[in-house]
C-alpha cells in the first residue's frame, strides 16, 4: 500500500467555530485569525495505491460553488487536486475511488467539477467509483439546521442519480480493501467514516473531521460545528488511546501547517501531541517503533 498526500488548497473558517469553548485568547495564539475572526484552514486529501486501484480520500471543496458562496470560506492557494494528482504521475480517469468520508462541501465538494470552458458540471473522476454510506447520505439529503449550510446536495445527490455512488455498510471496522478498514463515528455527524489505513509502516488513522489538526488532540478542543460534542469526546479518548498503544500516525485533513502527527501519554496520563512532520518524515523516525 502507498499513500500520498495531496493538497487542494486553503480555506477560511471561524476560528471560535473551530475551536468550540476554548477561549479565543488561547485558540488564537495557535492558528492566529484575520481581523474577521476567521482563520485559514487546508483541505487535504490522501491517494491511496493498492491492488491496482488509485483511492482518492475526500476531494476538498471543488471549482463549481458561485463567487457568493465562495467569498465566505475565501478559498486560495496555488494548489488544485488535479495538480496534484498529475505531480504523482495521475491523471483524474486513473482514479479507480472516491473514499467520501462525509458529505459536507468542503470534503466532497471536489467530487464533480466545472469545466471552465463550457461551464457544464461533470464528474471529477469519471471512471471511479464514489463510496458513502446510507445512513449517512439520508442524513445529508435531510439535513438539521446546525448542518443546513454544509450538506449541497448538488455535490453529492448527482452521484446517485448517475449511478456512481454506492453504500458501504455500517458496521464497525468493516473492510474496505486488503489494509484498509473503516472506523463509523457520530460526534461531528451522523456515521462519518474514518479509514484506518495498515501500512509497511504501521498504522495511520485518516482523522477527517474528528480531529481536524493538530491542535485539536487536546481534549477540550472540540468544534462547535459537531452535532454531538460529547459523543466527540468519547470517540477522540478512544482513537488517542488506541493511537498510543499502536504507534499509529494520525493524518490530519484541515491542519494548515502539520500534514501527520504521532501522540504519546504523560506520566500523568494525558495524552498529547508527540511529533508533526509529513507522513514520510513520521514513519522513517527511528523512535516511533513503526519501523524495526
Amino acid at each position: 500500500m502507498k499513500l500520498t498526500s495531496l493538497e487542494t488548497g486553503y480555506f477560511k473558517l471561524d476560528g471560535g467555530a473551530m475551536f468550540g469553548v476554548v477561549p479565543r485568547r488561547m485558540w488564537s495564539k495557535l492558528n492566529p485569525p484575520d481581523d474577521n475572526n476567521l482563520c485559514t484552514w487546508s483541505m487535504r486529501t490522501l491517494l491511496v495505491q493498492t491492488a491496482g486501484r488509485n483511492i482518492l480520500v475526500d476531494t476538498g471543496m471543488g471549482n463549481k460553488q458561485d463567487e457568493k458562496f465562495r467569498s465566505h470560506f475565501e478559498p486560495f492557494g496555488a494548489a488544485t487536486l488535479f495538480d496534484s494528482l498529475a505531480k504523482v504521475g495521475l491523471q483524474r480517469e486513473d482514479i479507480t475511488d472516491v473514499f467520501l468520508t462525509h458529505l459536507h462541501f468542503d470534503h466532497c465538494g471536489g467530487a464533480l467539477w466545472k469545466d471552465h470552458v463550457t461551464g457544464e458540471v461533470e464528474l471529477a473522476f469519471p471512471n471511479a467509483t464514489y463510496w458513502s454510506n446510507e445512513i449517512h447520505f439520508d442524513w445529508a439529503m435531510a439535513p438539521n439546521e446546525r448542518e443546513k449550510a454544509s450538506f449541497l446536495k448538488e455535490n453529492f445527490l448527482p452521484l446517485q442519480q448517475q449511478g456512481k455512488l454506492k453504500f458501504l455498510e455500517v458496521k464497525q471496522n468493516i473492510q474496505f480493501c486488503d489494509g484498509f478498514n473503516v472506523r463509523f463515528v457520530y460526534g461531528h455527524t451522523e456515521a462519518m467514516m474514518m479509514p484506518v489505513l495498515q501500512t509497511e509502516y504501521g498504522t495511520v488513522l485518516y482523522c477527517a473531521d474528528a480531529m481536524p489538526s493538530q491542535w485539536h488532540i487536546g481534549m477540550p478542543y472540540v468544534m462547535a460545528y459537531d452535532v454531538r460534542p460529547l459523543k466527540t469526546l468519547q470517540e477522540k479518548a478512544a482513537m488517542l488511546d488506541e493511537a498510543v498503544n499502536e504507534h499509529q500516525i494520525l493524518f490530519f485533513e484541515h491542519d494548515p501547517v502539520a500534514e501527520c502527527g504521532t501522540v504519546r501519554r504523560e506520566a500523568s496520563g494525558r495524552i498529547v501531541l508527540d511529533r508533526v512532520g509529513t507522513l514520510q518524515e513520521l514513519a522513517m523516525l527511528p523512535s516511533s517503533g513503526l519501523i524495526g
